[in-house]
């Protein structure tokens, strides 16, 4: 499902500068992306945005997919937010089935879509344990492991591999990034996570430009 952004501009209530500015985005479905740039410079404001979990003041996100049909963000997307946000006094397979419910599954495919999701984030062994007792790490995989059990077309992860090492960030970047001809938008500061995206944008003074092909 391609990913659109038209002419958004946003500026917090209140604040003096654009933190987007005529914005425009074009996503190949099935493609993902990376958006870098510094602390400061917008990039979950406009994963936000795109999400529709705050509003532009000019402008629209949208998603078209393959029969031209358009689509709201909120609609067809699934989140991997950087506040984990579990249930903590739910178990963690209660956690992740929460994916599977959002798209109107029934409880036996939810079951099996927590149960891949859960083993492809090495958590297999831990789905019947408190969400409470979870280290940083593991609520971050716990959380990805959640929208991987979504069946919708896209997906937008805020700095999902904040709080992994090297081989755990390696292991959800092959979930995130093979999840099934989903359209990936990720915002991160990690390089390596960049790097495995098909491009980068650079979010700078309110716009996007490409710095090529990461891979």
């Amino acid at each position: 499902m391609r990913v659109i952004g038209e002419h958004v501009t946003f500026t917090h209530p209140g604040g003096e500068r654009p933190v987007l500015s005529d914005l425009m985005m074009d996503l190949p479905a099935g493609s993902s992306t990376a958006i870098v740039g510094p602390s400061g410079s917008g990039k979950t404001t406009l994963l936000s945005l795109l999400g529709e979990l705050l509003r532009p003041q000019t402008g629209r996100f949208s998603c078209v997919d393959r029969h031209g049909r358009v689509f709201r963000p909120r609609d067809v997307a699934t989140w991997v937010l950087q506040t984990v946000s579990l249930l903590p006094d739910r178990t963690v397979s209660d956690n992740v089935r929460l994916g599977a419910y959002l798209d109107g599954a029934d409880r036996t495919t939810a079951d099996l879509r927590a149960a891949s999701a859960l083993a492809r984030m090495s958590l297999a062994d831990r789905g019947h344990e408190s969400a409470r007792v979870l280290s940083g790490g593991e609520a971050q995989r716990v959380a990805i492991a959640r929208a991987l059990a979504s069946a919708r077309p896209v997906m937008l992860a805020d700095e999902p591999t904040g709080q992994l090492d090297g081989v755990t960030t390696d292991r959800v970047l092959d979930a995130l990034l093979g999840s099934a001809g989903r359209t990936v938008v990720l915002v991160t500061h990690d390089g390596r996570a960049a790097a495995r995206c098909d491009r980068v944008l650079r979010l700078d003074r309110g716009r996007l430009h490409p710095l090529g092909d990461a891979g």
